[in-house]
């Protein structure tokens, strides 16, 4: 009997819990790296001008200044970035449609020997492959995979990206800004929001990727209020300067 004719069906439990995390739709990393950016840059910024001796209304416009101008060049570069990205995948995947064209005999022996290097016995390895490719598109799918490490049908989204970029670093870039807004004249209770918000950030990215949720809190929180210190000195010596 076979490996595959001795099979029982999947047990409810593994059916139920097998399944992953939506990894490449592109707005995870860009949505991350936007709300810690937004938190940090802007809160070091406030406290490197608050470092100066300023008012506290110059504060605020720095603050909303640096949230609008991290907001959209954030979005600019992650469309730009994912853009060009999935210009590049499109390119190398003409070029593969090419040679599945022109060369089809040869590009099945080529997917029949990547088989048999991973363990298939040559007479079934180069079955499958002239199976999968009668198929074009089912061809170039698998080629794509297994050559270029790319799923054509799944591919980022430019505006997903700059989206979830330009919300997430405006939320974050918010923070620091709100204790000001709502009557705040001192820099403490931005400091103390921002840097709750970098625990919970850090926090919130472990529940994703299923890390400690306590040391990502507390990683981020330490490397948010070590930006904002040194930035604050930086200010305090340059406003003695000048």
């Amino acid at each position: 009997m076979s490996i595959i004719e001795a099979q029982a069906p999947l047990h409810e439990a593994h059916r139920d819990n097998h399944t992953h995390r939506d990894v490449n739709g592109g707005w995870l990393r860009p949505a991350v790296f936007g709300a810690m950016d937004g938190l940090v840059s802007n809160l070091a910024l406030m406290t490197g001008v608050a470092g100066g001796a300023v008012s506290s209304q110059t504060v605020v416009v720095t603050g909303l200044a640096g949230l609008a101008a991290g907001a959209f060049s954030m979005a600019a570069g992650e469309y730009t970035s994912v853009a060009s990205q999935r210009e590049l995948v499109q390119a190398e995947l003409d070029v593969e449609r090419r040679q599945l064209r022109k060369h089809p005999i040869d590009e099945m022996e080529e997917l029949a020997a990547l088989y048999v290097s991973r363990g298939v016995e040559p007479a079934l390895a180069r079955e499958v492959a002239m199976q999968l490719s009668k198929d074009p598109e089912r061809a170039l799918e698998i080629h794509a995979r297994e050559e270029l490490g790319i799923d054509p049908d799944d591919l980022p989204s430019p505006m997903v990206a700059a989206v979830s970029s330009f919300g997430s670093f405006a939320l974050g870039a918010l923070l620091p800004v709100l204790p000001y807004l709502l009557g705040a004249t001192a820099l403490w209770p931005a400091v103390l929001l921002a840097l709750l918000g970098l625990f919970a950030c850090g926090a919130l990215v472990a529940r994703v990727t299923a890390r400690g949720w306590l040391f990502s809190g507390l990683r981020q929180l330490v490397l948010g209020g070590a930006a904002a210190a040194v930035t604050y000195g930086l200010g305090m010596l340059f406003g003695a300067a000048l």
